[in-house]
């Protein structure tokens, strides 16, 4: 069944549209589009490559229209009703000769039943032509196209393991055996392939697969059966992560971090887990939207970043980190094409987590931009939260400040982000919980120690103080040559200063704001208000 985009294509050429431009980078996959699409409307098909000139078979050379000037002169002198398919014309096409060329091609490509495609991975179009030729951005395969894919693969091995001989080029099922130098007897048998996939998990898959191209999907199919002799969505997530590693504007974090990391912010956390399904089709059908994001305000070293990295563990979820910093660039124009294609990107391999590291800092001055740096940092926030409004695309977005004066006020309006949460000091509760996970960390019994009081007496430290407190009386038992204890931590809290102590004025004043502006990240019933300590 055609997709959309093949209908428009199809609908294009029905119409005598003379230049119509794809850009994408799956050659393979719009050239079969467009073969269906010729034998349908009983019409010849000629491919040109720089490699191959213009030909009508894939196996063919023509030497003579290898140059592109050539092969347009081809074009206008053949009599055929046709679809003309220019691969990688793009380099050519600024050339003023063909330039002029292309455009003398129109008014006679128009009163034929010939069209001329140019399929390109990047759009690249002189002045001149921009109103002779059509751009159609021929999009990723859809979670329907992957079905079908997935389900060829299912069935070519499921017949392969039934007829016990190895599966297509495509999935190597030959059990490896190590080199003897000299050729076994008999080799082991190959292992079974489990391509059975409940409908939870097929939808797991099928999502995590969304922004590959259909290349891109078949390989990492296979690589996951060939590793893990069944189909794993981490796998795919690793071939997302070359993806990102291309792109240079984000940067992928691999999930190593879980909720159980996170002490704590139990309302948080159940707001997230009663959203793990919410990018699945199920919930579609429900009704309900795909999560747009949330912002994250509080105290410094209260387990904000770390919340980032858990839910894309949780979430089985692709964690792309935005450096605002990166965005800006020193020519005209630049900085604004930077968020574009950053923006491009998290969506092209969507569902995704989109996080923003302290939002304030990247954002900062945009009331004085028009003076500073002339209009830019409002430009590209502009751009940002006009994409955060109106996205369509399964992109969660997770921001995190800790300095809420210097946010934009635009960014804090409804419908930018589902929820506003305020992560506070931890509580005594929290605090107790907090010491146990880090003990956990450095593979020691938690219940060796006296948590209570380490919770007691360290009032007002956050998360990350709470894990120097234990890397320091660590070093401490470390050069006293025994293991650490109890005494050795309330020690390190005591020469302790917290941040609460050092910078109360702006906490009690983060607190204040956040009381009637913001939800509260942990469940007040079971926590009491940690003060900030006076000097």
């Amino acid at each position: 069944m055609p997709n959309h985009v093949d209908q428009e294509l199809e609908t294009l050429i029905r119409a005598r549209y003379p230049l119509i431009y794809i850009v994408s980078w799956e050659e393979k996959r719009v050239e079969d589009a467009l073969r269906a699409i010729s034998e349908k409307r009983g019409k010849r098909i000629f491919v040109w490559s720089v490699t191959q000139g213009l030909v009508s078979s894939p196996t063919a050379k023509d030497m003579q229209t290898r140059s592109p000037t050539a092969a347009l002169d081809a074009i206008e002198s053949s009599t055929d009703k046709a679809i003309f398919v220019l691969k990688d014309f793009h380099p050519f096409i600024t050339d003023t000769e063909v330039t002029r060329r292309l455009r003398d091609l129109t008014t006679s490509l128009k009163t034929t039943s010939k069209t001329l495609l140019i399929v390109a991975p990047t759009l690249k179009l002189p002045p001149e032509l921009e109103k002779e030729v059509t751009v159609v951005d021929y999009t990723l395969p859809t979670v329907e196209e992957l079905d079908r894919l997935l389900e060829n693969i299912i069935q070519s091995v499921s017949h392969n393991q039934r007829a016990g001989t190895s599966p297509p080029a495509t999935i190597d099922n030959r059990q490896e055996t190590p080199s003897t130098g000299s050729t076994p007897a008999a080799s082991a048998p190959p292992a079974m392939i489990n391509t059975t996939l409940t409908e939870d998990e097929r939808e797991s898959l099928l999502e995590a697969a969304l922004g590959l191209t259909a290349n891109e999907a078949e390989n990492v199919f296979a690589r996951s059966l060939v590793e893990r002799r069944k189909f794993d969505v981490d796998i795919i997530l690793t071939e997302k992560e070359q993806i990102i590693r291309k792109s240079g504007m984000l940067e992928y974090y691999r999930a190593r971090e879980g909720m159980a990391d996170v002490g704590g912010l139990d309302v948080l956390k159940d707001w997230m887990r009663k959203r793990t399904q919410a990018f699945g089709q199920r919930a579609r059908d429900f009704g309900l939207p795909a999560p747009r994001g949330i912002l994250l305000l509080g105290v410094q070293g209260c387990g904000k970043s770390l919340s980032c990295k858990a839910v894309a563990d949780q979430w089985k979820l692709p964690l792309l980190r935005l450096d605002v910093g990166k965005v800006f660039g020193g020519i005209v124009g630049q900085s604004e094409e930077n968020m574009r294609r950053a923006i491009r990107m998290s969506e092209s391999i969507a569902p995704t987590i989109l996080w923003l590291d302290e939002l304030e800092k990247g954002f900062a001055g945009t009331q004085s931009s028009g003076i500073s740096d002339g209009g830019t940092t409002a430009r590209v926030f502009a751009s940002f939260i006009t994409w955060l409004q109106e996205k369509t695309a399964a992109v969660f977005v997770v921001a995190t400040a800790n300095k809420i004066e210097d946010l934009p006020p635009e960014l804090l309006r409804k419908g930018r982000f589902d929820e506003i949460f305020f992560v506070d000091l931890p509580s005594e509760a929290e605090r107790e919980e907090i010491f146990t996970i880090h003990v956990k960390k450095r593979k020691r019994d938690p219940a060796s120690f006296d948590l209570k009081s380490l919770a007691s007496a360290s009032v007002g430290f956050s998360g990350a103080e709470i894990e120097q407190v234990i890397v320091s009386a660590l070093y401490d038992a470390f050069d006293a040559g025994r293991d650490i204890n109890t005494e050795d931590l309330l020690n390190s809290v005591r020469s302790s200063v917290p941040l609460s102590r050092t910078m109360k004025e702006q906490i009690d004043y983060l607190r204040e704001w956040a009381g009637t502006r913001a939800r509260n990240a942990s469940s007040p019933a079971d926590k009491q208000p940690v003060r900030a300590e006076g000097p």
